[in-house]
């Protein structure tokens, strides 16, 4: 169990890691589109979701680091599909159609990029439909795009206090070293891996949950606190519940981004049934912390404890709703 000091020092070195580093960059780029929480169109969560008849059009994009498409570009194909993929399934809902861009010094750079982004689109039985291409560029280059249905969401901003946050994860994998990616699905059964994504629409429709999202490059801490930021709450994620696999260093693991990984608020009265969804799957499940009316996003080890961040100090990502003031009781 990690003593006060050295719970104070992690909290200080996650909120300078370059995973929520990433994702304080959004603040900007935000401020400059002039995007928040509180249009038709929430903007925040792991994709848009646009009312769409009986349920919701599901749209998002990701791009990808240029090292990472350098030192291992058939995997950054791979998660061009995977990762978008996931985000589809935060929301409560199932994959349509993929579409993808890509810039390369060639065809022959272009190929494995094109061969990883086939291949899992194969594995989960999501069709790709086409995208834009430039084999002419001085680098490789590559970003994806994903459509999808909802017929119930699971949003970034309907995390309430008093539930309590779960944490889903496959640990059945391994690091693709150098980077900080945990990689438990290239190597499994197509037939698994599309019954494993399906967890969250049944999860969603069977309303045991209204929030929820994909663990990305932020870590687990990260991805907690832009869930915070949306949902107007504190959350206080307790380092011993987090499911880990065996021998990993934990701050290695709280800065990591799974290939599956999600972060659900669940009503205490729906616990049980959630957390027996992703565990007939073989995949990790645990309540790691508690929603709370405040402001802090803190991390917790026995009696000791430490914020990570604080919204009365200074947003993270800038995409959540004005926040309200918090009302506190005078003794």
């Amino acid at each position: 169990m990690l003593s006060g000091a050295a719970i104070d020092a992690l909290a200080e070195r996650l909120r300078q890691s370059r995973g929520i580093g990433a994702k304080a960059d959004i603040a900007a780029v935000a401020a400059a589109l002039e995007l928040s929480g509180d249009q038709a169109i929430p903007v925040g969560d792991d994709c848009a979701a646009i009312p769409d008849g009986d349920g919701h059009l599901l749209f998002a994009i990701e791009g990808f680091m240029n090292e990472f498409v350098a030192a291992d570009p058939w995997f950054a194909g791979w998660c061009g599909a995977m990762v978008n993929i996931s985000d589809v399934a935060a929301m409560g809902g199932r994959p349509t159609a993929i579409v993808n861009a890509i810039w390369s010094d060639g065809p022959d750079n272009a190929s494995p990029i094109l061969a990883g982004l086939k291949a899992a689109a194969k594995a989960f039985g999501v069709p790709i439909i086409g995208g834009h291409t430039n084999i002419r560029s001085s680098q490789s280059q590559f970003a994806v795009a994903i459509l999808g249905r909802a017929k119930r969401l699971l949003t970034s901003f309907d995390a309430k206090p008093g539930d309590k946050l779960v944490a889903a994860i496959d640990l059945r994998g391994r690091y693709r070293e150098p980077f900080a990616n945990w990689e438990a699905a290239t190597d499994a059964p197509p037939e698994r891996l599309r019954g494993d994504i399906e967890i969250l629409p049944s999860v969603a429709e069977s309303g045991l949950a209204c929030a929820a999202k994909d663990i990305s490059q932020g870590g687990i801490v990260g991805t907690a606190a832009m869930l915070a930021e949306c949902s107007q709450v504190a959350l206080a994620i307790d380092l011993d519940a987090i499911p880990i696999p065996d021998g990993v260093p934990l701050e290695r693991w709280l800065q990591t981004f799974p290939s599956f990984g999600y972060l659900v608020s669940v009503k205490p009265e729906h616990l049980d049934e959630t957390l027996a969804r992703f565990r007939q799957r073989g995949i990790a499940a645990a309540s790691v912390g508690d929603v709370m009316a405040g402001t802090t996003v803190d991390i917790r080890a026995g009696f000791d404890r430490a914020t990570v961040w604080d919204f009365a100090q200074q947003s993270l990502i800038g995409c959540g709703p004005a926040r309200r003031p918090i009302q506190r009781s005078v003794a």
